[in-house]
């Protein structure tokens, strides 16, 4: 041993000074940075302006250091002017019956036959094909990032879309034909529904039509009761339709981004009167909307006061008896965390899981990606820092700038220059019915899922162990949704990679909401399933589409065979409401007091 090794073993550690009065630590400092950018998501809406600005740096760097890609673009603006040149000359001989661009698939803007006439034509066409343009000028830039080369895209066409001539009153043929036939009058009637829908969202108050679905009186109106209620949840047991009933109980686990009646909605549409009506025993979690006092809950305390005091409670009322859970969006991805939980501990309670729109691998989130990195996060950490949540106005922002030609322009055309009113319906109102997200869940959610994607991984930690999905031994029945851009179904479909057991897929037509509320009778509903043992060969998504069975109506029928098949096939008598001598006393009727907090 050196002399050097002996002082400094034998150096005295000097005692923690204590800081002075008035010092001010480095989590005060960062409190500054916190308001400020607080402050900053009031004007962008919640986006960071840095996530855009490096993706635009990245983007424009590498395009000026790209002469080929410019001389490309160069020539393909040549080729395009030329098109329309050449449309233009022919259109007064042919019509307009040959379009030298047509719009890309789910985009309906042009599709009146006004659009087909001059010089609304010549419009429409000069509009596609910039947006064309621009379509080659933000991809295929060598170097760029690729989720930098998707924000950019994006940017570029909502920008273009504020000038799309649909969006205009004299160059939009509907527009101008409406104000011939009422001598203008839709011009004063859809002012009247600005003023209104201005009015309303200044005062907080839900859009026009919501009226017409009140809670517990025109939706959600399933009988049942209140059989549990903690600080974060309420679980509803529905009252039995039939005088036997199965076996197995269902749990539902809805997300918690929402109110849990969209599986509840109008009798006709309603998932769990559907169950009920055919002899199941259902039960129903239904999510408090938390305030700024709730902004410590953790994802784990989402779980453990959730979905592991659901499945307690629903054991004691239905004692003996498995449980088939199913899990919709968010509710969903929690579910399979508690699954794959519940069988790295042994906890044999899971008849089966059915997952409904639900991811569990976040390699690819869809378009939500676009507001996924980690300056995003961080941006939206200091919005909910200085809340204590995600308010519902900021989600609704974002989901809607990724279908705006269906949320945003199309309204702005249909209510303010045709002067018309969507009528409202079940669904609509239910959107309208958000809730909050509490501060560190849903920042823990968005890391740990979306940014590190820790399930996939089998390294999302619960009780300081992995929950692996490989884990899960129940069967699975999992749907994904052909349009769904919450989602994406191809990456639903994963889960086949991920569990080893039996997976039922259905890809169902319809979007996030529309394609899971999807009653039989429903017209034009149809759908693919296919049956993969966990000892089958694992085929792609594409090979998956063409393997499978497709079949007209609701999937729902399909689900419900499914249940039975799984289930006891000696019926029962149905289970009482509730359980008072194990503590689980029903305490209110349903749909309960959760679901009307705002």
């Amino acid at each position: 041993m050196d002399a050097m090794t002996r002082v400094a073993i034998g150096k005295p550690k000097l005692p923690k000074l204590p800081l002075p009065e008035g010092h001010l630590s480095e989590e005060k400092f960062r409190a500054i940075d916190r308001v400020r950018e607080a402050l900053t998501a009031q004007a962008t809406g919640g986006l960071s302006p840095a996530s855009l600005a490096m993706a635009f740096m990245d983007w424009s760097i590498h395009l000026a250091s790209a002469p080929g890609k410019c001389l490309e673009l160069t020539m393909k603006a040549g080729q395009k002017a030329a098109r329309l040149g050449a449309h233009i000359a022919t259109a007064g001989i042919y019509s307009d019956e040959h379009r030298c661009i047509e719009p890309l698939p789910g985009d309906y803007r042009f599709t009146d036959e006004g659009w087909r006439k001059p010089p609304y034509n010549v419009w429409s066409q000069a509009f596609l094909l910039n947006q064309q343009w621009w379509h080659n000028v933000t991809h295929g830039v060598p170097g760029v990032t690729p989720h930098h080369e998707d924000v950019v895209s994006f940017a570029a066409r909502q920008f273009l879309d504020m000038f799309s001539p649909s969006n205009i009153p004299f160059a939009n043929p509907e527009v101008v034909e409406k104000a011939v036939a009422t001598g203008g009058q839709n011009f004063v009637q859809g002012f009247r529904n600005w003023l209104e829908d201005a009015s309303r969202v200044a005062t907080q108050q839900p859009p026009v039509g919501t009226e017409k679905f009140v809670v517990g009186k025109d939706v959600a109106i399933t009988p049942g009761k209140v059989v549990y209620r903690n600080r974060l949840i309420e679980l509803i047991q529905y009252s039995p339709a039939t005088e036997t009933v199965f076996a197995e109980p269902i749990l539902i686990v809805p997300a918690w981004i929402m109110k849990y009646y969209i599986l509840d909605l109008s009798p006709q549409n309603s998932l769990i009167r559907y169950l009920v009506g055919l002899g199941h025993t259902v039960f129903c979690i239904s999510w408090l909307n938390p305030t700024a006092g709730d902004r410590d809950l953790t994802m784990d305390d989402y779980r453990r006061l959730g979905v592991m005091a659901a499945f307690d409670a629903v054991s004691a009322i239905v004692p003996d008896c498995k449980v088939h859970a199913t899990g919709y969006c968010l509710g969903g991805t929690l579910l399979s965390i508690a699954a794959a939980a519940m069988a790295r501990t042994g906890d044999d309670r899971l008849a089966s899981v059915t997952l409904l729109a639900a991811q569990t691998d976040f390699s690819e989130p869809g378009e939500l990606a676009l507001f996924i990195d980690d300056s995003q996060l961080h941006f939206l950490e200091s919005i909910m820092w200085s809340k204590g949540y995600l308010s519902a106005d900021q989600m609704a922002g974002a989901f809607s700038l990724l279908r705006s030609n269906d949320l945003i322009w199309s309204r702005l055309v249909h209510d303010y220059l045709m002067g018309e009113r969507t009528p409202m319906i079940d669904l609509m109102a239910w959107n309208a019915d958000s809730t909050r997200m509490p501060y560190k869940m849903h920042s823990e959610y968005l890391e740990k899922l979306y940014l590190r994607n820790e399930l996939a991984a089998g390294c999302f930690m619960v009780d300081g162990r992995p929950a692996a999905l490989q884990n899960i031994r129940a069967p699975m029945f999992v749907v994904g949704t052909e349009r769904d851009h919450v989602a994406p179904w191809r990456y639903v479909y994963k889960i086949h990679q991920l569990a080893d057991t039996d997976v039922t897929f259905v890809l169902t037509s319809g979007g996030h909401n529309a394609g899971i509320v999807s009653e039989p009778g429903h017209a034009g509903r149809r759908f693919r399933t296919a049956l993969k043992h966990n000892t089958d060969t694992c085929l792609g998504p594409d090979e998956w589409v063409t393997a499978a069975t497709q079949k007209a109506g609701s999937w729902w029928v399909d689900w419900q065979n499914w249940l039975v098949g799984h289930s006891s096939q000696t019926r029962v008598q149905p289970p009482v409401m509730g359980a008072a001598d194990k503590g689980y006393a029903p305490v209110s009727e349903a749909p309960g007091t959760y679901v009307f907090q705002r």
